[in-house]
């Protein structure tokens, strides 16, 4: 079975400066990009599912990304939460040619 990707172009890597993230608004869902201090691009869900926090605004690093407002934390990687049940919408991203790329499977539009 071959998964369709849709590839959306979000600009150039400056939009987002290492160390920090950025919500897009992709197809009506938000979605938080993050640079890593390391340059590696991460996309989640940007809506922290505890209460709502914009995960963009959080810190980000070593893989993770801190909610702004109560401090949950999330691995970028899997969308894993600090708690069992407590978990996040991972998207693909990634840099080419100095542009950040956000792919999209079917199941994520």
């Amino acid at each position: 079975m071959v998964e369709l990707m849709n590839v959306i172009r979000l600009g150039n890597i400056e939009k987002i400066q290492r160390g920090q993230g950025r919500c897009f608004v992709v197809n009506g869902a938000e979605i938080a990009v993050f640079r890593q201090r390391d340059g590696r691009f991460f996309a989640i869900q940007n809506r922290c599912p505890h209460r709502q926090g914009p995960l963009a605004e959080g810190l980000v690093g070593d893989g993770k990304v801190i909610c702004p407002l109560h401090a949950h934390k999330f691995d970028l990687v899997t969308g894993a939460g600090a708690e069992p049940s407590e978990y996040v919408k991972v998207y693909a991203a990634r840099e080419q040619d100095g542009e950040i790329l956000l792919m999209l499977s079917a199941e994520n539009n």
